[in-house]
C-alpha cells in the first residue's frame, strides 16, 4: 500500500452568508446569514483576537454543561427567528437553534461542495448517481441535485431528514431527484451491495458515535472499516468518494491509510488532510479530517 505524498490543509474563508468572525478560549464567533452565534470549540486553545464588545454582539450563545459541549442550552440575548435562511450559491438552507449546539449546517465543508461539483461536471453518467451517507440536513445532497445528480440521502435521524426536505422546498428544488431515507447507513450500504447498485459519487460524514433508527450502535473506529469495504463495491467506473471525520484524537493519516486499503484495487488518486476555517480576525480553526478519492474516468 503506497503512502501519501503529503497531507494537506484545505482552508475556507466562508461565503457571503457565512463567516467565522473570531475564535479562541474554547469558543467560536460566527455569522450565519443575519444571526451571530457564540458556540463551544474545544480546539480553539488560543486567545480571541477581537475585543469582548464584538463577542457581545452575538444573538445567542450556547452554554455547555460540564465537559460535554453538546449538553447545555442556548442563551438568547437578541431576537432570533425559529428558523432563518442561509444562502449557499442558489440554494437556501434553513438554520435553527437546535437542541444541540448545531445549527443545521457545517459551512467548513464548502471546499468539499466545490470539489463535488467538479466531479459531477466531468461524470460520464447522465445523470450522475450520488449517495450521501450520514447526510444530516442535506446541504451536500441539494448541491448535488442542483447540478443534475440523482441523489440518495441517508440519515438515521427522522428530524434531520425532514429538515433536509424543508431545505429542498426552501431552495425551490421540489422537482429534483432526491430520495430521502431514514435508515442505518451501514445496513443500507450492505443492502445496496446485494442489490448490485453503483454510484458515481459517495459522500461519507460519520459521527464518532451514533445510533440508527432501530437502535443500531455506530462506533466510528469499530464500524468504519467494514462500511468502507462495502462502499468500495458500490463505486461505478470513474467514481469519486469523500470521507469527512470530525472525531477527536484521530489522525488524517489513519483515515488516509484506511481508505487506501479499502480502495486498493480501484487505482485512482487520493487527497488527505484537514479542513480549516479562516477567521476574519486572521486565525485558522481546524474543523475536521478528510480523505478524497477519485478514479480516472
Amino acid at each position: 500500500m503506497s503512502s501519501p505524498d503529503h497531507l494537506q490543509l484545505v482552508t475556507s474563508d466562508g461565503f457571503a452568508d457565512y463567516v467565522l468572525l473570531d475564535c479562541g478560549s474554547g469558543r467560536k464567533l460566527e455569522r450565519f446569514g443575519s444571526v451571530i452565534v457564540d458556540r463551544p470549540e474545544a480546539q480553539a486553545l488560543w486567545q480571541p483576537r477581537l475585543p469582548k464588545k464584538e463577542w457581545m454582539k452575538a444573538h445567542a450563545a450556547f452554554s455547555a454543561s460540564g465537559e460535554d459541549d453538546e449538553k447545555g442550552k442556548w442563551r438568547v440575548d437578541k431576537p432570533v427567528p425559529d428558523q432563518w435562511p442561509v444562502k449557499i450559491g442558489g440554494l437556501t438552507v434553513l438554520c435553527r437553534l437546535s437542541g444541540l449546539w448545531h445549527l443545521g449546517l457545517f459551512p467548513e465543508q464548502d471546499p468539499h461542495w466545490r470539489w463535488i461539483k467538479e466531479r459531477l461536471a466531468t461524470s460520464k453518467s447522465k445523470p450522475p448517481r450520488v449517495l450521501n451517507l450520514f447526510g444530516y440536513t442535506g446541504a451536500a445532497s441539494l448541491i448535488a441535485a442542483q447540478h443534475g445528480a440523482e441523489v440518495t440521502h441517508v440519515d438515521a435521524s427522522k428530524k434531520a431528514v425532514q429538515w433536509g426536505k424543508d431545505n429542498q422546498t426552501a431552495s425551490g428544488l421540489n422537482a429534483a431527484k432526491i430520495r430521502w431515507l431514514v435508515d442505518d447507513a451501514a445496513k443500507f450500504a450492505a443492502r445496496e451491495v446485494r442489490r448490485g447498485k453503483t454510484y458515481d459519487v459517495i459522500l461519507v460524514d460519520p459521527p464518532k458515535f451514533g445510533r440508527g433508527p432501530d437502535g443500531e450502535v455506530w462506533d466510528l473506529f469499530a464500524n468504519l472499516p467494514a462500511l468502507l469495504g462495502d462502499l468500495a463495491k458500490l463505486l461505478a467506473p470513474g467514481a469519486a468518494m469523500v470521507l469527512t471525520v470530525y472525531a477527536i484524537r484521530a489522525s488524517a493519516l489513519a483515515f488516509d491509510q484506511l481508505m487506501r486499503e479499502a480502495l486498493a484495487d480501484k487505482g485512482g488518486t487520493f487527497e488527505s488532510g484537514e479542513l480549516a476555517l479562516r477567521a476574519q480576525s486572521g486565525l485558522f480553526l481546524p474543523t475536521s479530517l478528510f480523505v478524497r478519492w477519485r478514479q480516472a474516468g
